[in-house]
Order: structure tokens, then sequence, then C-alpha cells
């Protein structure tokens, strides 16, 4: 997997302040990050923000399906030590929360979950004790396999950000595109076909009780800007699925692969990974949980009236899972 340079957008020094001074007046005003009031400030307050601010912070638009956003500097010191657990967070960070919320917001709409991180709409991503080899966030001493974010649930963001606090030992975020690999058109045509439920991941626990019968999902489909994904091979069980489209999922998973990049995040940045395009994962590492290990945080972005989904998603069920939004519409 070649170590490649993400398509970079810099914020200089004036647009920095502006979105952290910005965040920072939200914060003072509301008091609590995850404050409901807070959130329903955010529509007006973007509103506000300057032309410069609001064009750097448009909505991917190139080929790759991402971009690192570059020039927000968090300070190591004020953050204090890398929390053991999501749950221990409190306020370490909030600042940063709120950063994202308005990254989120000039964006699309940010969503949580009412089964995932006590339905915050800022996830705190930190290697956690006794969860080294799971499939999720949490986990450090396995390869989190690459896939698209929720992609068990109709309502899955269109927009993943992850923002960088902490990666001394600059572990990489991978990702790959759809768009960029070479599959046969018999391949193509066998993924577009609903073969295989995915599960809800190990993140969800209520969602993985659902009594509900799992139901098969396309992998790839078409939409009028080209071709785009749903795919998490962790939680996609195959058997009983016919030997084409087998053979097809399997290639697909190379040619992930061979087009996949790593990218090292650097305190402040912040990764932009369009969901419908782009899978992505993060490479192994042996957490210390001695304060300094990697530490993200994570926000999911709704555009609305965006054509890039089938409309059979529309009558799943989401095992039950509720997306929630961060202000009414």
């Amino acid at each position: 997997m070649p170590t490649c340079p993400a398509p970079v957008r810099r914020l200089d020094t004036a647009t920095a302040t502006e979105l952290t001074d910005t965040a920072a007046e939200l914060l003072a005003r509301h008091g609590s990050a995850t404050s409901p009031d807070l959130l329903a400030d955010l529509p007006a307050t973007r509103t506000r923000l300057s032309a410069e601010l609001r064009h750097a912070l448009r909505p991917v638009d190139t080929a790759d399906g991402l971009f690192v956003l570059r020039g927000l500097r968090p300070d190591d010191t004020e953050l204090g030590p890398t929390p053991g657990h999501w749950s221990t967070v409190g306020d370490a960070g909030a600042l940063w929360d709120v950063t994202l919320l308005l990254v989120s917001a000039l964006m699309g709409t940010p969503i949580a979950w009412d089964g995932q991180q006590d339905g915050r709409f800022v996830h705190n991503i930190v290697p956690s004790p006794g969860h080294e080899s799971e499939q999720t966030g949490a986990s450090s001493s396995v390869l989190l396999t690459p896939h698209t974010e929720d992609a068990f649930h109709p309502g899955r963001a269109h927009l993943l950000l992850l923002c960088c606090m902490r990666n001394h030992d600059r572990i990489a975020t991978t990702a790959a595109g759809v768009r960029l690999t070479a599959l046969a058109q018999a391949d193509l045509d066998q993924l577009k076909r609903p073969v295989a439920p995915i599960l809800p991941d190990d993140a969800y626990e209520q969602a993985q009780q659902f009594p509900g019968r799992p139901a098969p999902v396309p992998t790839l489909f078409d939409s009028p800007d080209g071709l785009t994904m749903r795919y998490d091979p962790a939680y996609t069980p195959l058997e009983g699925t016919d030997e084409a489209w087998r053979g097809a999922y399997e290639r697909l998973g190379e040619e992930l692969a061979r087009v996949s990049v790593a990218v090292s995040l650097e305190p402040g940045d912040v990764l932009v990974v369009d969901n419908d395009l782009v899978v992505h994962g993060r490479v192994p590492f042996r957490a210390r949980y001695d304060g300094t290990d990697r530490w993200l945080k994570r926000a999911s972005v709704r555009v609305e009236d965006r054509p890039t989904r089938p409309l059979a998603e529309h009558d799943e069920h989401g095992y039950g899972q509720a997306a929630l939004t961060a202000w009414a519409s």
C-alpha cells in the first residue's frame, strides 16, 4: 500500500483563527459541546462565517473522494492524556468537538446514532483495553478492515470526518475509492445484485439483537455522478452466496487494496471522506495505554437530496437504529 499524500486544503492563519474563535464563542455561550442549544445554534452560526472559510469547508468535490483539511493546531498539553475509553472523555478536547461540528455544519447536517456513544454527535476514537482485536475504532492490534461507515444502515452518513487530536506514532488511516478501481463489467453487474446483507458492527450492540430478518443489499450501484458503494466485508456473511457473486466480491476487495493509500494524520488534520465513494480503515498498532496513544474525533454528515443511494434503501429497517439530526429541518 503506497503512502500517498491525500489532496490537501490548507486553512491560512486568518481562516483557522476564525473557525476556532467561533467554536470557542459557541462553547462559552452554551457551556458544553453536547448541549442541544449549541447544536440548534449551528445553522445560524455557519451563515456568519466568511466566504473564504465556507469555500474551504465545502464538501468533497474531486474524484479522489477525500481530502485533508490542514491548518488547525490543537495544544497537546491542553488536551490532557488520551482517554482509555470513549465514555471517560468527558469535556476533554471540547473546543475541537465544536470545531468539528462547525466544519460538519458547513458541509451538511451532522448526524448521530441513539445506539452509539450515548447519541453524541462527535465520537472519540481511542484504543481501549479488551477491544484490541475487534473490528471497531477501539481496536489496535488488528487491521481495521476497509469499510463504508455504518454500512448496515440506509441512513448512513454521506461524509465522514476524522479530526486528529494526537498521533505520535503516525499510525495510518487507509482509504480507497471505488471509482479508482478497474473491475470487469461482469463483476460490476454481479455486485449490483442484492445478494448478501450487511450486519451491524460491534459498536452497535442493541442493533445486533434486532429481531428483524437481515435483507440482502447491493454492494455497488450507479448514481448520476458515477459508481457508488456500500461495503463492509467484516460484517457481510458470505455463507450461501453464489460463486459468481462471491468471486466478484473478492475481486472488488483486491482492487480496493490495489488503489488504497495510507494517510498519517497530524494533530489538527481533518480527513474528510466521501462515504459513498471511499472505504476507510486503519493499520494495526500496539497501544500503550499510557495517555499518549492515537486519538481521533469523528463526525458524520448527511447531505440532503444527494442522489447516491438506491430508492430501495427507504424500505430497510436499519436494525432498529435511529439516526439523530443536529437540528430540526
